[in-house]
């Protein structure tokens, strides 16, 4: 993520949840016509579409989560992230995944929002 990213856009990234990583790789390279890099990263294996300055999002191997959740949006909440998350609750929603690691790409957490609706809150610091 850029620094403009990081101060001026609400959705930071997105998470697209797969069956088969050799097989979406080759379906959205194609279809979008982008490159995308294969990694692990904390233990998960995942595809991060190519995306320069702009936003940009990965394909991540798990097959649970295609039917559990789906595409998974990242919310902007740099530098408070602590702060955000001590809000989730009092405010009606609840706390799926607190803060951890994303290795080099940050920290997030994973909500549920007041209406039921699984997102991620992102933070490139631990704050």
């Amino acid at each position: 993520m850029s620094n403009f990213n990081g101060s001026h856009n609400r959705v930071v990234w997105f998470d697209i949840p797969v069956a088969d990583l050799d097989r979406s790789v080759d379906f959205y390279s194609t279809v979008l016509n982008v490159k995308i890099e294969k990694q692990t990263v904390e233990g998960f294996s995942l595809g991060i579409l190519e995306h320069g300055e702009g936003n940009g999002g990965c394909l991540v191997l798990n097959k649970e989560e295609i039917a559990a959740g789906g595409v998974m949006v990242y919310l902007n909440v740099n530098g408070r992230i602590r702060d955000a998350v001590s809000k989730v609750v009092p405010n009606g929603g609840s706390v799926l995944q607190d803060v951890h690691s994303l290795g080099p790409h940050g920290f997030r957490a994973i909500v549920l929002d007041s209406e039921g609706n699984r997102v991620a809150l992102h933070s490139e610091t631990d704050a």
